[in-house]
């Protein structure tokens, strides 16, 4: 790529962040076992009291591969993963790489109709999941082309005394799973006789992973990412904060099924000997307790997790010194929320600043960073190593001048293979340029000066961004929509201090209907089985007509101006 550097405004600010660098040929999981050889005593993960060596590590991957081909995987099978972080999840995830597999990551608050959309859309034929979800997988399994399904619980990564005493309070309120479910428990699974099968060598290009987003249309789709995608992202992550030491520290409070967690903070730190400190569930008090006793060294969250710190009063004596670098990313951090929580960082010892990211998930996570010797208000940095940004008349390949506001378009190695199963969608989100450079259509809107600062300035396409999860509108109404007393429905994003946005539905009903607290409940009973926990509306209000556009559409910018 370094033909390219004339078009690289920002080298002359990079500092020693270099502009390109080597990257690995192999697998993820190769550079994990790398860093277990090399330090085997070393600590790779914290979870609820309990710590995995890297040597341990190293064996749980193993053994989960001979779990894995037991029950029926081989190259180029999709696994699906609905896991929170923990242990078990991490070494499912390598170990589906060592056998070949592809790691098809959902969350697990998912609700019912999406788990089944996203083990057909794979053509999923193995789930390994939590014991508190096993009701919903059983309640779409028939309609799947699941053979296996694999349990575990929390408490199998837990030692025997807090494993009690989750079963005695957690667990409690998990309904049993019958003795007649056609299910693999974790210890029979362990439990699988023999070697490893090793896996043909995969090129560095071969589908490894996939990960959900809307893309640029709203519509879910399959991320196609490769090991080259993840193991460029390692090693981008590393350079760009050269403070990093193996053995440092990494809170993985951002869940290992988005881009931002598995990408960032579970891979860029195990590939380079960092230690993650798994959080399953994100409550504020966790990440008081984890704060003030792990003493990280990194901590990278969406907005949210930083407001959420602002209001702990658990923090007040909080010692944070030892911090070497803060990241933002998922959502835009506002000007003033990035003065508060820098602020409040130095005046608990910390000598370093928020740095602001920004990506998507078709590249990973992030793909520019504000460098660790200069930032800029407002803007979200500079692009990593051999990753290439440019502003464009959007949907066009017009490049515009510095300061001109336009599409953001990305280009580098850590760009996806593909749209699972969606090539037109791929082809008008992916396109060769003159240049040689196959670039990524955001549908972002920002500029960029002239020393290759980036700065977010919206989204083209609709999108309400809430906790740092992407929630997109139209795929909610069409879930309203379908129900037997909806006419028409509106849903758009409310500002809200501590989600930044809550989920709002504006409903008409069809005649008759009557517009009680009782319809709203059924209407909320209904979604749960079709939305994630996260995408929920908060709020329905029911009206009798909704605004139009001159064209006729639902002017959801009225119904969103009405709420400011």
């Amino acid at each position: 790529m370094q033909t390219h550097f004339a078009k690289m405004p920002w080298k002359e600010v990079s500092g020693d962040i270099p502009l390109t660098l080597p990257y690995r040929a192999d697998r993820m999981v190769d550079a994990v076992l790398d860093i277990a050889r090399k330090y085997p005593n070393a600590v790779a993960l914290d979870f609820m009291g309990n710590t995995v060596t890297y040597g341990r590590l190293a064996k749980n991957i193993a053994a989960c591969a001979v779990g894995l081909q037991a029950i029926g995987v081989r190259t180029g099978d999709a696994v699906t993963l609905a896991l929170p972080n923990c242990p078990q999840a991490v070494a499912l995830f390598y170990a589906i790489n060592l056998v070949g597999g592809i790691a098809n990551m959902i969350h697990p608050l998912s609700a019912e109709k999406e788990i089944e959309f996203y083990l057909n859309e794979a053509n999923s034929r193995f789930l390994i999941t939590l014991d508190q979800f096993y009701g919903k997988v059983a309640a779409i399994r028939r309609n799947t082309p699941l053979s296996a399904v694999v349990i575990t619980s929390v408490r199998d990564a837990l030692s025997f005394p807090l494993s009690l005493g989750y079963a005695l309070t957690e667990g409690r309120k998990i309904p049993p799973i019958p003795a007649t479910a056609e299910i693999i428990r974790w210890k029979d699974f362990l439990s699988a006789d023999g070697a490893v099968e090793t896996a043909p060598i995969q090129a560095p290009e071969t589908p490894a992973v996939i990960l959900y987003s809307g893309g640029t249309t709203g519509k879910t789709k399959g991320i196609v990412l490769t090991n080259r995608n993840f193991n460029a992202l390692a090693a981008q992550i590393i350079a760009t904060n050269p403070m990093f030491t193996p053995g440092d520290k990494m809170l993985a409070a951002m869940p290992i099924f988005h881009g931002f967690g598995l990408g960032v903070c579970i891979h860029s730190m195990l590939a380079n000997g960092g230690r993650c400190v798994l959080v399953p569930r994100f409550t504020p008090q966790t990440l008081a307790d984890i704060i003030t006793k792990q003493h990280i060294q990194f901590m990278a969250g969406v907005p949210t997790l930083y407001e959420a710190m602002l209001r702990l009063t658990t923090l007040e004596k909080a010692d944070l010194s030892g911090l070497k670098g803060v990241f933002s990313g998922g959502d835009s951090l506002s000007v003033e929320l990035k003065k508060k929580v820098d602020v409040f960082l130095k005046a608990h010892r910390a000598t370093v600043p928020v740095r602001e990211g920004y990506g998507t998930t078709e590249t990973v996570t992030a793909c520019c960073l504000t460098p660790p010797h200069r930032a800029k208000e407002g803007s979200i940095g500079i692009p990593f190593p051999d990753t290439f940004i440019k502003i464009v008349k959007p949907d066009t390949e017009e490049e515009l001048p510095y300061g001109e506001e336009g599409e953001i378009l990305l280009a580098g190695p850590t760009v996806m293979k593909e749209y699972l199963g969606h090539p037109d969608e791929t082809a008008a989100t992916l396109r060769c340029h003159a240049d040689g450079l196959t670039w990524v259509y955001t549908g972002d809107l920002g500029t960029m000066d002239e020393e290759g600062f980036v700065y977010f300035r919206g989204r083209a396409k609709r999108l309400i961004v809430t906790s740092g999860y992407n929630v997109y509108p139209n795929q909610l109404e069409n879930i309203l929509d379908a129900h037997e007393l909806v006419h028409m429905s509106c849903v758009i994003g409310v500002k809200d201090p501590y989600r930044m946005q809550r989920v709002k539905a504006f409903v008409m009903l069809k005649d008759g209907v009557p517009a009680t607290e009782e319809t709203k409940e059924i209407l909320r009973e209904y979604c749960s089985h079709h939305i994630a926990k996260y995408a929920m509306p908060r709020e329905f209000e029911f009206r009798a007509e909704l605004p139009k556009t001159l064209v006729g559409k639902v002017a959801y910018r009225q119904l969103e101006d009405e709420q400011t």
